[in-house]
């Protein structure tokens, strides 16, 4: 099991920003596809984004893009989530996760093996 740990969530309001990281402590990511993912209560867990080992990154809900880039740094072994133009329905636990035997990326949760605790966000009106 991949220790992988989110930070970086809170409270901002309607229009702010946050930047969510997650990294792993001890064990390399640079193998790993790695995406985000956000729940709220009641609903299915939803993909957002998605950056392969390889860099490349994938939007996968419209109403995040424009407004949310996920990046890397394999040197600092962690992966970002950068939140622009918050809005409250960007509410949600976010969650991380990580599989080393995708070879692209995939927004169905059941193929990935290693998940985060989330981290919540809140964003009020």
């Amino acid at each position: 099991q991949l220790p992988l740990v989110e930070s970086g969530g809170g409270l901002v309001q309607s229009g702010g920003s946050l930047r969510l990281s997650c990294t792993a402590s001890g064990v390399s990511l640079d193998e790993y596809v790695i995406s985000w993912f956000r729940q709220t209560p009641g609903k299915e867990r939803e993909g957002i984004s998605c950056i392969t080992d390889g860099g490349v990154a994938t939007n996968f809900a419209e109403s995040v893009k424009g407004r949310f880039t996920i990046s890397r740094d394999n040197a600092k072994n962690v992966v970002y989530l950068q939140m622009n133009s918050l809005k409250p329905e960007d509410t949600a636990v976010y969650y991380c996760a990580a599989d080393s035997g995708l070879a692209n990326c995939n927004e169905r949760t059941y193929n990935y093996r290693n998940w985060g605790q989330g981290t919540q966000v809140t964003v009020s009106s």
